[in-house]
């Protein structure tokens, strides 16, 4: 005998679960996005003004600032993902198909664009 379908409140409760995983995954998009434009911004800004004026020596440089920004958001952006698709796993084992997760492709293409500008600042564009 297939088992019963959950009851309309234990239905709600799991899509309002899984749309609390979507909004934390799309805090953490929003979170590595910030780190990954401002390692980003920071380089080019650094670079634009040791090109218009004579800096002192800076103690780190801004090329390795920007790699150790870029990589924390892409890391974090990883990790956040891997979680949110672990958390539906669970969700789907549980309460049956969940509709396709908009936040995870957002993620990736962030996490696209993260690589792009790591990519950019390691070969110093």
């Amino acid at each position: 005998m297939p088992p019963e379908p959950p009851d309309v409140s234990t239905r709600l409760a799991a899509d309002r679960t899984r749309l609390a995983l979507e909004r934390t995954l799309m805090a953490w998009v929003r979170t590595s996005t910030s780190m990954i434009a401002f390692g980003f911004g920071i380089y080019q800004f650094l670079q634009y003004l040791s090109t218009k004026e004579q800096l002192r020596e800076p103690v780190i440089s801004p090329q390795l600032f920007a790699v150790l920004l870029i990589v924390a958001g892409l890391t974090a952006l990883g990790l956040a993902w891997l979680q949110h698709r672990q958390a539906l796993a669970v969700l789907r084992a549980e309460f049956g198909p969940m509709p396709y997760s908009i936040a995870g492709v957002m993620s990736a293409f962030i996490a696209g664009v993260g690589v792009v500008a790591l990519v950019g600042v390691a070969l110093r564009v």
